[in-house]
C-alpha cells in the first residue's frame, strides 16, 4: 500500500471546504474542529490560518471563548479557482 501525503495546497482547499460547508454553528469553525476535520497540527493549522485570513480568504471572529474561522467571498472564489484547476492538472494525470 502507498502513501500519498497531502500538498500544502490540498490542505488548504481542505480548510476553505470545511469553513464552507461543514461549520457546526453559523459562528464558524473552531480550531479545534478544523485539526479533526483537516488532519494537521495545531502548529501547522496556525500559520495556515493566519495566512488565510492575511489573504482575505478567510473571516476571523473573536469571542470570549475562543477564534472562529468562515469563508469570504473571496475564499468561495479561490477554491472554486482551485477546484477547476485540480480537476484540469488531473485530467493530465498531474497532482498539484
Amino acid at each position: 500500500m502507498a502513501i500519498t501525503y497531502r500538498t500544502h495546497m490540498s490542505i488548504i482547499g481542505d480548510i476553505l471546504s470545511t469553513t464552507r460547508d461543514e461549520i457546526p454553528d453559523e459562528s464558524g469553525a473552531s480550531v479545534t474542529y478544523l485539526i479533526r476535520k483537516a488532519n494537521v497540527s495545531y502548529a501547522r493549522l496556525s500559520k495556515i490560518l493566519e495566512t488565510l485570513v492575511s489573504q482575505g480568504l478567510l473571516e476571523q471572529t473573536n469571542s470570549e471563548r475562543a477564534c472562529k474561522y468562515r469563508i469570504s467571498e473571496r475564499g468561495r472564489e479561490f477554491l472554486q479557482a482551485y477546484r477547476g484547476f485540480r480537476e484540469f492538472a488531473d485530467s493530465f494525470g498531474l497532482r498539484i
